[in-house]
């Protein structure tokens, strides 16, 4: 692969795998999707790409978008999506990065971008459906759930059409992730302690 097709390559990976931080099936559906129809993967993965993939893949994604909206079924299965999306993220990255001269380096991009990535965003969407849990006993997770669900299909739709793109939405939504981060932190720093006489 020369530079330009590992840094486009680069590009899509981080997409799904964000996109995989919001939801853990709908990307690799997608992909599978995708692959059926044209999207070129390395012989390895082709098998992303059969009807078999397909129908698995596209249960398992019609039946992770209803969990969510049940009340405290959702943030039961955030408890084992973080790690589950931590693996997504890792293999939707590989499959992206395709076939690289050092399998050293694309598993340990894979790994480190492509998990980290979708295991970050995972973390912060469960921390807000915990917020939202604990403030509207419930009420306000179905819009945390419909917003991460849209924005799992923008993302795996945009990389896969324009992969930079992608890339730009996934650095937006780590700017908001870190501007939440600072606002609960600061939220603590200056909540007075109770005092004791």
């Amino acid at each position: 692969m020369d530079t330009i097709s590992i840094i486009m390559a680069f590009f899509l990976g981080i997409g799904l795998s964000a996109s995989a931080g919001f939801r853990v099936f709908l990307p690799l559906f997608a992909l599978s999707l995708a692959a059926r129809f044209g999207f070129d993967l390395s012989e390895e993965w082709a098998w992303v790409g059969s009807w078999t993939a397909i129908i698995t893949l596209g249960a398992a994604t019609f039946f992770e978008i209803i969990a969510y909206y049940i009340p405290w079924v959702d943030n039961a299965l955030d408890t084992l999506a973080v790690p589950m999306a931590g693996i997504a993220g890792t293999l939707l990255m590989a499959l992206s990065l395709g076939d690289m001269d050092s399998q050293v380096i694309q598993w340990g991009l894979a790994i480190i971008a492509g998990g980290g990535t979708a295991a970050t965003i995972k973390g912060s969407s469960a921390g807000t459906r915990a917020a939202s849990t604990a403030t509207t006993g419930g009420a306000g997770n179905f819009i945390v759930s419909s917003t991460e669900t849209a924005a799992a299909g923008l993302l795996s739709a945009t990389s896969l059409i324009w992969a930079p793109l992608a890339f730009i939405l996934v650095l937006v939504v780590f700017y908001y992730i870190y501007k939440g981060w600072r606002y609960i932190r600061n939220v603590k720093i200056k909540k007075p302690k109770n005092s004791y006489k």
